[in-house]
């Protein structure tokens, strides 16, 4: 199931920390002092014991052969996955020092965890019999699809009154309202089942203190808006694709359809996301024969990280399937766990290139934000005081985010740089390219920047 001869990198252990203060934690007991009685086992397992404050040490066990990603087991009271223990217990692993051998069995109160998931897992695998869908369940269910669809209706009809209502009134006048305005707004949305036009209005109530040069920021997610309300109100008339683009925009559920895609899918990023109510973890994925991006979401309560983990530079032998008109995809059958491995690089584009892809996903989903592509031969270089990848080999550039160039990963990217051109995987949007990953050399791994 692993490959033990090939042993994670500190950069990919580090990369399912939950927050900064995990990662520090877990840093600290990254060696071999505080562990006894560590171990591996051929099929994927790590395990020891860790002197903490009490008079009995934590029990920590790593299941790394879980197909979702690693699971973790810890007798320490900490609510975080993983927990510092953990993260320290990988970090020694990882170092091959020998303070975990390999090839043992585990202790018996890890082998009793181990026994109980497997068990779940096989549950959850074996085929149940489901008792065939009756006409009159079917009526029902469309029933509710068509009332959920007549409130969305209603509310984007009444979001498309305010929207009339603010720029009779002028834009000037969404500032003396304050957040008020657009709070109220999006609860009308949420009461009409549409939870994607809600965020986007609660978007809307943020921008009249973002800055110069708000009023035409405000102005353009009007449209937007406005595009996404007529898309709705006129969905009938729109291509299928469009039509489940604008659905899904809406806030309606959809299901990844299509035949699924086997292929050696390498981890280029994994981060989160997180709001008041829910963490949101986007992992991109890179098929080394379909060289085809793909987009897994994972979610977790506020406060929780998601459950599933692929740190960067893993590899999955797995079946995908796609959702309507997106990059996003289900994760289906996986034949191996992800170990590290043979692994390719995508492609790289120009910097001009990758203004026309984005361009070109537009057209799919005017409401797109970003599209992820791979840059080659960029330097990171500074303009007027603004960061941006310049094109080694031409006289086009990309300008960074605000939210890139305020991150650590932008002086890890300029210190792998050094003035010299690299490889750099990110998202390019309106707002310009986030860096997620890049490499150091032809044949290495990525090395994550988020």
């Amino acid at each position: 199931m692993t490959q033990q001869g090939v042993r994670w990198t500190a950069d990919q252990v580090l990369a399912l920390a939950p927050d900064a203060p995990s990662r520090k934690a877990g840093s600290k007991l990254g060696v071999a002092g505080p562990w006894s009685e560590a171990g591996s086992s051929d099929e994927g397992t790590v395990w020891g014991l860790c002197k903490g404050s009490g008079s009995k040490p934590y029990q920590t066990v790593v299941d790394i052969a879980d197909l979702t990603g690693p699971a973790y087991k810890c007798s320490c009271p900490s609510r975080k996955f993983p927990c510092k223990h953990a993260l320290g217990l990988l970090l020694v692993w990882a170092g091959a020092d020998g303070t975990v051998p390999e090839g043992g069995d585990p202790p018996e109160w890890a082998e009793t965890w181990l026994a109980a998931r497997r068990s779940k897992a096989d549950t959850r695998r074996s085929p149940a019999a489901t008792p065939a869908a009756s006409a009159d369940s079917d009526d029902a269910a469309r029933r509710r699809a068509d009332k959920r669809a007549e409130r969305i209706t209603a509310g984007a009809t009444e979001l498309e009154q305010r929207l009339f209502d603010l720029l009779r009134s002028g834009t000037a006048t969404a500032e003396q309202a304050g957040y008020g305005l657009w709070e109220e707004t999006a609860a009308r949305m949420v009461d009409a089942q549409a939870p994607g036009l809600a965020a986007r209005v609660r978007e809307l109530g943020a921008i009249p203190s973002s800055g110069p040069g708000w009023p035409s920021r405000l102005l353009a997610e009007c449209a937007l808006l406005h595009l996404l309300d007529q898309g709705w109100l006129h969905r009938d008339r729109l291509p299928d694709e469009l039509a489940a683009t604008v659905r899904s925009r809406v806030g309606l559920p959809a299901k990844a359809e299509g035949p699924p895609v086997r292929d050696r899918w390498l981890v280029l990023a994994q981060y989160d996301t997180a709001d008041s109510r829910l963490t949101t973890r986007r992992i991109w994925l890179h098929g080394t024969a379909t060289d085809r991006y793909a987009l897994l979401l994972s979610y977790g309560a506020a406060g929780r990280a998601p459950e599933l983990a692929l740190p960067t530079g893993l590899v999955l032998d797995a079946e995908v399937r796609r959702y309507p008109g997106q990059l996003r995809v289900d994760l289906g059958e996986q034949f191996a766990a992800p170990t590290p491995g043979p692994r390719g690089q995508p492609p790289g584009i120009r910097t001009d290139e990758a203004a026309d892809r984005y361009g070109e996903a537009l057209r799919g989903d005017p409401w797109l934000e970003s599209w992820p592509v791979t840059l080659t031969e960029v330097i990171p270089t500074q303009d007027e005081g603004s960061w941006q990848l310049a094109d080694a080999n031409g006289d086009s550039a990309l300008p960074l985010t605000p939210y890139a160039a305020s991150r650590p990963g932008l002086w890890r990217l300029i210190a792998l740089s050094g003035g010299a051109p690299l490889k750099v995987f990110g998202e390019y949007g309106h707002q310009g390219f986030t860096p997620l990953a890049t490499w150091s050399t032809d044949a290495g791994e990525p090395v994550t920047l988020c």
